[in-house]
């Protein structure tokens, strides 16, 4: 997504520094609304048991409202970008390659993959079994199509995940269990604090993990999980580092001789953030 934003933004004569820090922000705030939109909204699906249709009948309007505020805030932070009588210079579309035939097998499979979402298969059959019809194909060699797949990235979300079954293991002791315990998590703006504050300090899928056992015994789980999930999705727009989209994005954009500083980023992702959480409080 970065380079195609790039290249738009500088044919157009624009700053593309808005629109890639976009990204990210609606990356996170549109994640809130389904199971499969991060990592810790699967955990918390397995963990409640709370269905496809469930969660995202709960969290979609706040995924709607959350992208309208970025829109908005983005465009106050860069007035003179968004709030200018200068009109774009028109460009002429370079010639692309279009496989007619692989474009509709690929929203076949992407819309038949949905609907089993809803269904209530669960999503690691179906998303695997679409993924692996999608590679099935003779119309574009097996080694093009694998020398686009981005190895490193699976390879650190595959040592994240180490990392975090080992966090669950080693970190959370009696001890700390016990302070945890004495919050009243019961009440939705404390959890939803506690959250967003532990998905700025150790990630938000730790943070998922490390609240885990307090939300099973609490009066309604139901909803202390999907404000968990809406709070610690949201929180990653905090800062920077708030979660692994804006790294990757800000690294992606950076090799293309954009840099997007973290006070850049903080004027615009924090108010968000605020924003968005105060937003999913009171929808829940």
């Amino acid at each position: 997504m970065p380079p195609l934003v790039v290249d738009l933004a500088r044919r157009l004569k624009c700053d593309p520094t808005p629109y890639v820090l976009a990204i990210p922000l609606a990356s996170n705030v549109g994640s809130v609304a389904t199971i499969t939109g991060n990592p810790q909204n699967m955990i918390i699906a397995t963990a409640s048991g709370i269905s496809y249709g469930d969660f995202a009948e709960a969290l979609w309007p706040i995924a709607l409202a959350g992208v309208a505020l970025t829109i908005l805030l983005v465009a106050l932070a860069f007035p003179r970008e968004f709030f200018s009588r200068e009109k774009l210079t028109p460009i002429v579309a370079a010639p692309r390659a279009f496989h007619a035939a692989l474009a509709s097998k690929a929203l076949l499979i992407t819309a038949a993959m949905i609907g089993f979402f809803f269904a209530g298969v669960p999503p690691a059959k179906a998303a695997i079994i679409a993924g692996g019809l999608l590679l099935l194909t003779r119309r574009i060699g097996s080694k093009k199509i694998y020398s686009e797949i981005d190895w490193p990235l699976l390879l650190m979300f595959a040592g994240l995940f180490i990392v975090v079954g080992a966090f669950d293991k080693v970190v959370l002791t009696p001890g700390e269990i016990a302070d945890v315990g004495r919050l009243k998590l019961d009440d939705a703006p404390t959890l939803a604090l506690v959250s967003a504050v532990l998905s700025n300090i150790v990630s938000n899928v730790p943070a998922v993990l490390a609240l885990k056992p307090f939300i099973v015994g609490l009066s309604d789980p139901r909803r202390a999980w999907l404000s968990v999930a809406m709070a610690s999705t949201l929180a990653g727009n905090f800062t920077l580092v708030g979660s692994i989209a804006n790294l990757i994005v800000v690294e992606r954009a950076r090799a293309l001789g954009v840099t997007i500083g973290f006070w850049t980023y903080f004027r615009v992702g924090a108010p968000l953030t605020l924003a968005t959480i105060a937003l999913g409080l009171w929808r829940l």
